[in-house]
């Protein structure tokens, strides 16, 4: 009985920081369904477009969001150690290096549709594809410095601040899309568009509600007294971190982002069924992200403070509570898959019956997978929080890209399975990933 205490005290600081990131990530992750369910019902071509759009697009927001994503451990190490000048430090490079990036990759999203047309989209698609991301662009800057002060604040154990800025962005966000994509209260109906348009004015939003909170709440830190000058030092500690999270990132996102564009090759309606499928692997997939971040915020604190027993003990209940909760989550997808899929669809759409069958496939197998993502996006979470990025993101691309993608066009088109087929090669990808990162994490951790 006495083992049991401290993993219940574990337990209950795990879910204490990270179920409030979990419902942020949820609230975010609304944006996108919001988007998707609107556009659902508006036309089915507009729903293809979004869901090539945002998935083309959140591949190079990820990218960037690794220099905020590597202010988290360092923010909590530092806390942990009472340094008050360094989170600040690097928090504040961390803005700088995600703006830097913001404002470099601009020019891709503004002419996205030549490149998408060169990857093979159906080319009605890739114009409205096209506009969206060209108005999702002006929102890259706002959208990743949110995520850096919002990983600053994780560090610092204020996860109920970052859940209530995003449920209000989340809410803004969907009263912006229904009068902006329908036309209404005297509105111009924009369709796509204005998804995008509500999308941008939701991030500006939200960087300003994030900056008033953390001038009002910390008013000593100064977070953004004399934010331009530079600081070479903590830039370079950002980078070094930050780069290889971004690319890890990029080699998990860009996964998804290639089934899409696989499932593209297949038609309209199984890109949309791809999309809604996707959509509802993503709600269960931030539970275990939200876990992930608390557990790399207690591994930074225990060893800030040297306490190798805490690290363990933490990294254990992580990994447990995100076993749990996957297994809820199968069951959930195989037993009312058509259910969850007709939130998307408009009950008149006559396309109605074959995403359904399509997308109830898919979401069988989203169901394989959930134990191996969890458990992989957990390691990376732990390494993390030990500031472990590089060989995680050499596991990474070689379990996505070098295993994954290949199956998944080896199942899909030349065993002719298709979208089931392009969806178990997702699996094999996450299942290597899983196991090399949390052998890897073991390992430093035993020795």
């Amino acid at each position: 009985m006495a083992e049991a205490l401290p993993y219940r005290r574990h337990a209950q600081a795990l879910l204490t920081l990270g179920l409030p990131l979990v419902g942020s990530h949820l609230a975010q992750l609304a944006i996108g369904v919001a988007d998707n369910v609107m556009i659902g019902w508006y036309s089915v071509e507009g729903l293809a477009a979004v869901t090539l759009g945002h998935s083309a697009t959140f591949v190079f927001f990820i990218v960037g969001s690794g220099f905020a994503f590597a202010v988290l451990p360092m923010v909590a190490t530092a806390a942990a150690k009472g340094n008050g000048t360094q989170l600040r430090r690097v928090t504040r490079m961390g803005m700088w290096i995600s703006a830097i990036y913001g404002a470099a990759i601009m020019p891709i999203l503004i002419w996205s549709e030549p490149w998408l047309r060169a990857l093979g989209q159906d080319p009605e698609i890739a114009a409205l594809a096209g506009g969206y991301m060209r108005i999702l662009s002006i929102g890259m800057i706002p959208s990743l410095l949110v995520m850096t002060l919002k990983n600053h604040l994780a560090g610092l154990e204020h996860t109920r601040a970052v859940l209530w800025i995003t449920i209000a962005a989340a809410v803004l966000n969907v009263v912006l899309n229904y009068i902006l994509i329908f036309g209404k209260f005297g509105a111009p109906e924009l369709g796509v568009n204005g998804a995008a348009i509500a999308s941008v004015t939701m991030q500006l939003a939200s960087l300003l509600m994030t900056v008033a909170y953390i001038n009002r709440r910390f008013p000593g830190q100064a977070m953004f007294a004399r934010l331009w000058r530079p600081d070479p030092e903590a830039f370079a500690r950002v980078f070094r971190l930050g780069w290889p999270i971004g690319l890890t990132n990029l080699a998990e996102s860009g996964l998804f982002s290639a089934s899409a564009i696989l499932m593209g090759w297949i038609g309209a309606l199984p890109l949309a069924a791809h999309g809604i499928a996707l959509q509802l692997a993503s709600l269960t997939f931030v539970v275990h992200l939200g876990l992930s971040q608390a557990a790399t915020v207690r591994v930074g604190n225990a060893q800030g403070r040297g306490d190798d027993a805490a690290l363990v003990n933490g990294a254990i209940v992580a990994t447990a509570l995100s076993v749990m909760f996957a297994f809820l989550t199968i069951a959930l997808f195989l037993s009312v898959p058509e259910f969850l899929i007709s939130i998307f669809l408009d009950p008149s759409d006559p396309d109605k019956p074959t995403i359904l069958a399509i997308g109830a496939v898919l979401l069988a197998v989203a169901a394989l997978f959930q134990l191996v993502d969890g458990a992989q996006v957990i390691a990376l979470g732990l390494l993390r929080g030990l500031e472990d990025t590089r060989v995680p993101m050499i596991y990474a691309a070689i379990s996505y890209w070098i295993i994954g993608i290949p199956t998944s066009y080896v199942l899909g088109f030349v065993v002719g399975w298709g979208g089931v087929g392009i969806w178990l090669g997702l699996v094999v990808g996450l299942l290597f990933a899983a196991v090399f990162l949390m052998h890897r994490f073991w390992r430093r951790v035993l020795g």
